[in-house]
């Protein structure tokens, strides 16, 4: 029941908003064809079919796409080659240089004799043919073998020792070397070869303890690891370029398939949007004056609750105070005999003016034109303190001074009913009347501590009036595009709650 409210309480609102967007497109695309620069190039763009479009973005989008992953796919395959050529080369070359090594624990450089086995074992195998140059540094970063003599017991600060120090085993191809002023003294030699190397620095430990005692380098040619690496980069490029023509061709034929299915529609679809924007246009109309058809029946019935409580009090009341004036005189003329009867009567007309003076008072609004909703609501809650003699809790927070009178009234006339209805069936226990406004939304609520509403049929006489006060309810804050929520539960009380877009 509080879903279908919201729905009919707020289609006027959903009648403005498709309004106001229908002719906001309208701006929109018209503006935009009389833009200048950026704004031609978009509009080239969009005389072109959708497919064409599509095959554009989708060439820049993939292309970028496969060149960053043919990048990164070929540098992580030439940095695995080069790293598992460096491991098998250190490898090879710890297992050669650790033996002339082993005095270096004590000794900071290396005997003649050693030098010279080294320089005789490098000359006479294999190494030769894919090994120009051998170097073995201490840990302090001075060369003790090198085979450039004119580098040796040189010191050089180099960030690869401290690397292979670690027990890493560390390489990278000459052509990445900075060309700083340390690196070209130390490499001055193997620069001067003018071939592609690539350079292993391996750790050398000590026999038994596998202490690091120095560090090896050695510069392998790097022709045939480089002419290895370009095949894999060409495989690697034509695999991806492959795929990428691929998968554009499929998508260019998807979306061209598509393309046709959506130029048939569009037309169709132009046309049902212009009878839906009229349709739109007709219904804001009408809701239009629905709303002020409400409000102008609220102003009335008002006027009329107030002109039924002024005849009540102006006719009935004033004849019975006539009537209890009169019985009053008699008392005083009349024996004895007639008390009891005289008695009677003035109860009776004393009851019934107290009746017609309850009912005036309720249909007579207070004059709220003066006051604001908080102060109404204040009104409100001591008035029915001293009718009731129960305590109502307030709980308002900052409201809109400039509230509309017809939701004033209204929400003065939701209030007073739900506070009748809490008095009446719950006792006034656990009475409450809170307010609250925040990002255009008001919300009034009351609730009580009673015992809740029945979803049975009444079936004693007068308890149909509350469900039957309910729909007035109901109605009152509908007719000024409300929202009106009862919640209640067995023995958990009531709440009736109010809320306005103001």
């Amino acid at each position: 029941m509080c879903t279908e409210t919201k729905a009919q309480s707020n289609s006027e609102t959903l009648v403005n908003d498709s309004d106001q967007t229908l002719v906001e497109s309208d701006t929109g695309q018209t503006s935009s064809g009389g833009m200048p620069g950026s704004q031609g190039t978009r509009a080239k763009l969009r005389h072109l079919s959708r497919s064409t479009q599509f095959v554009i973005c989708a060439t820049i989008i993939l292309g970028l796409t496969m060149t960053f992953v043919g990048n990164l796919v070929s540098q992580s395959i030439e940095e695995a080659t080069v790293q598992t050529a460096a491991e098998t080369g250190a490898r090879y070359m710890q297992n050669f240089l650790e033996p002339f090594v082993q005095g270096l624990t004590t000794a900071k450089e290396l005997p003649d004799g050693t030098i010279q086995t080294i320089d005789h074992l490098l000359s006479s195998t294999s190494f030769s043919t894919h090994v120009v140059s051998v170097k073995i540094w201490l840990p302090d970063g001075t060369i003790v073998y090198s085979t450039d003599k004119s580098a040796v017991k040189k010191h050089f600060p180099t960030e690869e020792i401290s690397k292979a120090l670690t027990g890493k085993i560390y390489t990278e191809l000459d052509n990445d070397l900075e060309d700083d002023t340390a690196d070209a003294t130390e490499d001055a030699f193997e620069r001067s070869l003018n071939i592609p190397l690539y350079e292993i620095f391996a750790p050398l430990r000590e026999a038994g303890t596998g202490k690091i005692v120095a560090v090896g380098e050695f510069y392998e040619t790097a022709e045939a690891l480089q002419r290895e690496i370009n095949n894999v980069r060409k495989k690697v490029w034509v695999i991806v370029g492959t795929a990428t023509i691929a998968m554009l061709l499929l998508l260019f034929f998807i979306v061209r398939r598509d393309d046709k299915i959506i130029k048939q529609q569009e037309t169709a679809l132009k046309w049902r949007m212009h009878e839906q924007a009229k349709l739109h246009s007709n219904n804001a109309a009408l809701q239009r004056k629905v709303t002020t058809a409400n409000r102008e029946f609220s102003r009335i019935n008002e006027l009329t609750l107030r002109r039924i409580g002024a005849d009540l009090h102006d006719g009935p009341a004033q004849l019975l105070s006539l009537i209890l004036l009169r019985l009053e005189e008699l008392e005083d003329s009349q024996g004895a005999s007639d008390g009891e009867v005289l008695e009677m009567i003035r109860r009776a007309g004393k009851d019934a003016l107290n009746e017609v003076r309850e009912i005036s008072l309720g249909l007579a609004l207070p004059e709220v034109n003066d006051l604001t909703l908080h102060d109404a609501l204040v009104l409100l809650a001591e008035r029915h303190e001293e009718r009731t003699e129960t305590r109502v809790e307030l709980e308002l927070d900052t409201l809109p001074e400039d509230v509309p009178i017809a939701h004033k009234i209204c929400i003065y006339r939701f209030a007073q009913e739900a506070l009748n209805n809490a008095y009446i069936h719950a006792g006034g226990k656990g009475q409450k009347l809170s307010a609250s406004h925040c990002e255009g939304l008001l919300e009034v609520q009351v609730e009580d501590a009673g015992v809740g509403i029945s979803s049975e049929k009444p079936s004693a006489p007068g308890r149909g009036r509350t469900h039957l006060g309910l729909v007035g309810m109901r109605y009152r804050v509908e007719s000024l595009g409300g929202i009106f929520i009862i919640e209640s539960a067995p023995h958990a009380g009531t709440k009736a709650r109010a809320q306005f877009k103001i």
